[in-house]
């Protein structure tokens, strides 16, 4: 089910900076293979604890993995979409919210698994849920830990659209290719934008926004959008 280990986190994590530096990167697609997308972490396999537990190693591994991770998809410069095939429970969950486009195949459930094992959520979980669906839902998730199947987690706001599952990797390859020929510097600056919104005032925002049209007007894309338009024509995009 595609549980987490520390060793698939970490290359996780390492191929997104990566995606973000590569400039011939544009687009980035997470998905799964077998039955579920992902059912959590697998506390298994990491690095050794070592001595006794003191105050504060929990939370310090909490900043360390969980929200490291979900941090790292967050903070990708490139459009991030989740192809959610299977199962989405704790982690996994915060894992495809986390991106900025969910496609979920209909057999697909999310599954706020904590309180059934009594855990607090970790992995930005208490952060994403209120801004995406309100805290009154949010609670009611993560209180009762009910699985959502994904025309219920659709209409909640949770994901942007259900395809049958034959049609998943489809949909995701059309998607991700559509934003591939995007302007890419443009879309990176609007994501930070939108994530950054939720947590500022209006005077924050606008001066972030201001900052943004700044820097997006140096690029090439920027450049060849207003050409194109002004020539009418359809522009064409480097990423640059």
């Amino acid at each position: 089910m595609n549980a987490v280990t520390w060793d698939q986190r970490e290359r996780i994590i390492a191929l997104l900076a990566d995606a973000s530096a590569d400039p011939s990167v544009r687009a980035v697609v997470v998905t799964a293979t077998g039955r579920g997308f992902c059912a959590g972490a697998d506390l298994r396999g990491g690095p050794p604890a070592g001595g006794e537990r003191v105050v504060g190693d929990v939370s310090r591994m909490i900043r360390r993995g969980a929200q490291r991770f979900i941090g790292a998809v967050m903070d990708c410069e490139k459009p991030v979409i989740a192809a959610v095939n299977g199962t989405a429970a704790g982690i996994g969950a915060h894992l495809a919210f986390a991106c900025d486009l969910v496609l979920s195949a209909e057999s697909a459930r999310f599954v706020e698994v904590f309180a059934r094992r009594g855990l607090v959520p970790d992995g930005g979980g208490a952060y994403l849920l209120p801004r995406l669906i309100g805290p009154q839902r949010a609670k009611e998730l993560l209180f009762f830990g009910d699985a959502v199947p994904a025309a219920e987690a659709c209409a909640m706001g949770l994901v942007n659209r259900v395809v049958p599952a034959e049609d998943l990797d489809r949909t995701a390859r059309a998607w991700a290719e559509r934003l591939a020929q995007g302007p890419t510097r443009a879309l990176a600056l609007t994501k930070q934008l939108v994530n950054a919104s939720l947590d500022a005032d209006r005077a924050t925002a606008f001066a972030a926004e201001a900052t943004a049209q700044e820097l997006n007007m140096t690029t090439r894309d920027a450049q060849e959008g207003v050409a194109a338009f002004v020539e009418r024509r359809e522009a064409t995009y480097e990423g640059r």
